[in-house]
C-alpha cells in the first residue's frame, strides 16, 4: 500500500478477538474534528418504504480528506454517497430519513434549493457523462447558468481554469470548440471533473470514477484526486480495495446497508477490527 497517501493516525491494537460478524454496531471513530459535512442515522427506503438499504448510518466527511467507501456490491455504498447531494430524490419511490449538515446546515431542511446545493456538493459518475456540446461548453454551461460569469472574458477563464486542475488543459486546449464526446474515457471523465469544479463545489463526490477505465488513465484520475484534496473535501465509492488504498486517508466499510467499520485507511487494510470487515478484506466474500 502506497503510505504517502494514508493518515499517520496510530493504527489500534488488535483485541484478542474481533467484533463478531453478527454484531452491527459500526467500529471506529465516526466523527472528525473538522467535518465538511455529518450525517446522523441516515436510513434510505425504496418501493415507497418496502425495501431498506440503508440502516442509520452516521458518518462525518472531513475537511480536506477523502473518504474511500467499500463494500460488496449490494451493500448500499452508492445510495449512501447519493443521499450527500440528494441525488436520491429523483428516484421514485425513494425516501430518505437523518440528517446531513453541510456547514451546520441540514440539507433535508424544506428551504433548501437542491439545484444550488448540487453546485456545493458535486458529482463524479462512475461512466463519463460529457453533455452534447463542445468541450468548452461542458464546462462553461453550468457557471453561465449559476451566474458565476458575467463576460466572454471571465467565462473563458474560468474553463481554463479548470481544465488545467483537472488536468486536461494541455491535451485540448486547440480543440475547445470539438464535442466533448469525442474524448477518450480518461479525458470524458477528467472533463466531468472540470465541469464539476466549475462552480466551485466544496464536495466533490465520485461513484466509482475509474471503473470503466484502462490502467493509466486511472492513475491519471487518482493523481488527480490527490490534487484535489487540497482544495475539497471527497467521498469515493469504489470496488477496488488497492485504490481505495492508495487514494484514501479514510475508509467506511459497509455490509448490507450498514456501516461495519470506519478508521484511518491503513489500519482498515492492514488490521481491520470487525470480522466482517477482515472477511471482506481478505477476499473471503465479496
Amino acid at each position: 500500500m502506497d503510505s504517502k497517501h494514508t493518515d499517520k493516525t496510530a493504527i489500534p491494537k488488535r483485541s484478542h478477538r474481533l467484533v463478531p460478524k453478527d454484531n452491527r454496531n459500526t467500529v471506529g471513530e465516526k466523527q472528525v474534528e473538522n467535518p465538511k459535512m455529518r450525517c446522523e442515522e441516515i436510513s434510505v427506503f425504496y418501493d415507497n418504504g418496502g425495501t431498506k438499504a440503508i440502516n442509520a448510518v452516521s458518518l462525518d466527511i472531513g475537511t480536506n480528506e477523502v473518504i474511500a467507501m467499500i463494500g460488496p456490491s449490494g451493500c448500499g455504498k452508492s445510495t449512501f454517497i447519493r443521499c450527500l447531494n440528494r441525488m436520491n430524490d429523483t428516484i421514485e419511490g425513494c425516501k430518505v430519513e437523518g440528517r446531513i449538515y453541510l456547514d451546520g446546515k441540514n440539507i433535508y431542511d424544506k428551504d433548501v434549493d437542491v439545484v444550488p446545493l448540487r453546485a456545493r456538493v458535486g458529482m463524479v459518475f462512475q461512466k463519463p457523462n460529457p453533455f452534447p456540446k463542445s468541450i468548452f461548453d461542458n464546462v462553461a454551461y453550468a457557471p453561465r447558468i449559476h451566474g458565476l460569469v458575467t463576460s466572454k472574458g471571465e467565462t473563458e477563464e474560468l474553463v481554463e481554469k479548470s481544465l488545467v486542475r483537472a488536468g486536461l488543459w494541455n491535451e485540448v486546449k486547440d480543440r475547445l470548440n470539438q464535442p466533448g464526446t469525442g474524448l477518450s474515457g480518461g479525458q470524458q471523465q477528467r472533463l466531468c471533473i472540470a465541469r464539476a469544479i466549475a462552480v466551485n463545489p466544496e464536495v466533490i463526490l465520485m461513484d466509482e470514477p475509474c471503473s470503466a477505465l484502462d490502467p493509466i488513465a486511472t492513475a491519471i484520475i487518482e493523481e488527480l484526486i490527490e490534487e484535489l484534496r487540497q482544495e475539497y473535501a471527497i467521498a469515493i465509492v469504489t470496488h477496488s480495495m488497492q485504490q481505495a488504498s492508495r487514494v484514501s486517508q479514510r475508509t467506511a466499510y459497509f455490509h448490507l446497508g450498514d456501516l461495519i467499520e470506519i478508521g484511518p485507511t491503513e489500519q482498515i487494510f492492514l488490521n481491520p477490527l470487525h470480522q466482517l470487515t477482515q472477511d471482506y478484506i481478505t477476499g473471503r466474500f465479496g
